[in-house]
């Protein structure tokens, strides 16, 4: 096949070609999982050392409805499915980032990320932290909220500071994955517009999906990676008019600038180059790490700040 990395400035050695899957799935699991074996095999095999798939990859986004089958779907890590692509990370010599409906026992159940190595090892596990419940994002409902916390996951190409979907809102949790090593941010996705809204504020929801995220990358000083799907999908309770999700994956620099970014329709492997060395250079043009005041920041564990009101309290007011 033609390399797809050919005609893209390799501006240093530590230059790592990636490959997004940006797919619409089904309710057929065996299907998607069929299609995303086959679009992992092309992309490592135009050159991708690390691999990213969507959120929730394997089915259909089922958080839109309250349905108590839908747990059927999850699955133990390590397990079928973990092993399938564990052994596609192997054979083709890749970093996968994998996501899956997590269940670790029949009262606990998780959205996780899977990080395989490219000796089909697990390298690490992130279970989503921040758990939204929306309508047509009904997650709580299914996920119990991440207990392995902000940490990287180190792999052959460097570490990894995995977060999924609803975390990509939080800076918190890009500044802690940043701060405990994290080279590469990366988020799993499955965000859509809802199809009742008008264009103007569908346009202004994804306008703030890209920029949070661009902001984490120039707040950090780390490229950032975000995969989401695409295609209709119907809200089976008829309670919203379902989900159109908007694609648009991308990955941008240290600086928050577009390295390549995928259309808001299309089954397409996004394939492009990001440079690690970057982060360095970066950091001592614009040193916001050293310049945190950590001594001041102690608010930021707090739910929310306001003064407490006393009955003796006094008042200058003289009305």
């Amino acid at each position: 096949m033609t390399n797809p990395y050919s005609d893209r400035e390799n501006t240093s050695g530590s230059t790592l070609p990636i490959a997004l899957i940006q797919q619409q799935y089904s309710q057929e699991q065996g299907k998607n999982i069929a299609a995303n074996i086959s679009a992992i095999r092309k992309a490592a095999q135009g050159g991708a050392k690390l691999v990213v798939l969507s959120e929730l990859h394997t089915s259909l986004y089922f958080c839109q409805t309250h349905n108590y089958d839908n747990f059927e779907l999850a699955e133990p890590i390590p397990g079928k499915t973990t092993d399938a692509f564990a052994a596609v990370a192997k054979q083709e010599n890749i970093v996968l980032v994998t996501s899956l409906f997590e269940r670790r026992s029949t009262a606990i159940y998780h959205n996780s990320a899977v990080v395989l190595d490219c000796d089909g090892s697990i390298a690490g596990i992130y279970r989503k932290m921040h758990i939204p419940d929306d309508p047509g994002y009904h997650e709580k409902f299914y996920f119990t909220p991440g207990d392995l916390g902000f940490e990287p996951i180190a792999t052959s190409i460097g570490k990894l500071g995995v977060l999924i979907c609803w975390d990509q809102w939080y800076p918190e949790a890009a500044r802690l994955m940043t701060l405990a090593g994290a080279e590469i941010l990366v988020y799993p996705t499955a965000i859509g517009w809802d199809p009742d809204d008008d264009k103007a504020e569908q346009q202004r929801q994804l306008e703030a999906w890209i920029t949070i995220q661009r902001s984490h990358a120039i707040a950090n000083g780390v490229p950032l990676i975000s995969v989401n799907r695409v295609g209709f999908e119907k809200d089976l309770s008829k309670k919203t008019a379902g989900a159109q999700f908007w694609g648009n994956s991308f990955v941008v620099g240290a600086q928050g600038e577009f390295i390549a970014r995928a259309n808001n329709s299309d089954n397409t492997i996004l394939y492009t180059k990001i440079d690690l060395q970057q982060n360095k250079q970066v950091r001592q043009i614009w040193p916001f790490m050293r310049d945190r005041r950590v001594d001041a920041y102690s608010g930021l564990t707090q739910r929310w700040l306001e003064k407490t009101i006393t009955s003796n309290s006094t008042s200058t007011d003289k009305r």
